[in-house]
């Protein structure tokens, strides 16, 4: 078994870096959404920690999975895709890094214009990447939520049309990104009764 990608289908190194960064995005984005309501106290700030801890994480995973992508390729559209939907796939495919990066950085901008301290797991500190500023804190904080929902409208929009691809066009689009064992072998769609 190869870990690298091939022409059919995503590796194991691609598909576990990918659901690992979807489980991260459903655990960091849940937290994002619940700790501004939460009152002042310890657990509040144990949830930032988290929230932030696991930012980074997403940071360093979409780094990781980016220069896996550029050793190990990617594989080729599914045969019969029309060109301008490998064309937007590829572009969807972009943009999703460009956030999994936008989304973490503005954060810690966020953190670093506001002066608070940060930590992956309170096992190191990370340099600030800006000096405090009132200004630069309010302008990173609205970026960074304005991108946390770019992502999650982009990633629907993935998420979509993988499940499109599987359940209407019944190809294996979303099989290649899945274990061996949980693949279903794409099924010809029913023939019309015309």
């Amino acid at each position: 078994m190869t870990l690298r990608n091939t022409d059919e289908r995503w590796g194991p190194v691609s598909q576990s870096l990918h659901w690992l960064v979807v489980a991260l995005i459903l655990v960091t984005g849940t937290l994002g959404l619940v700790m501004g309501d939460m009152r002042n106290g310890p657990s509040k700030i144990e949830i930032y920690a988290l929230h932030k801890s696991l930012g980074l994480t997403i940071l360093a995973l979409a780094a990781l999975r980016l220069a896996w992508r550029m050793h190990a390729g990617a594989p080729l559209p599914a045969p019969a895709t029309p060109r301008w939907q490998g064309r937007f796939a590829t572009f969807t495919h972009w943009l999703l890094y460009g956030l999994l990066f936008a989304v973490p950085l503005s954060g810690w901008t966020f953190n670093s214009a506001a002066g608070y301290p940060l930590q992956w797991f309170k096992l190191f500190n990370l340099p600030a990447l800006v000096a405090r500023d009132v200004e630069l804190r309010q302008l990173a904080r609205d970026l960074h939520e304005w991108l946390f929902w770019s992502l999650v409208v982009v990633a629907l929009l993935h998420a979509s049309a993988a499940v499109y691809h599987h359940l209407v066009l019944r190809d294996d689009t979303l099989g290649r990104m899945l274990p061996h064992a949980w693949r279903r072998r794409a099924v010809p769609p029913p023939l019309s009764q015309d």
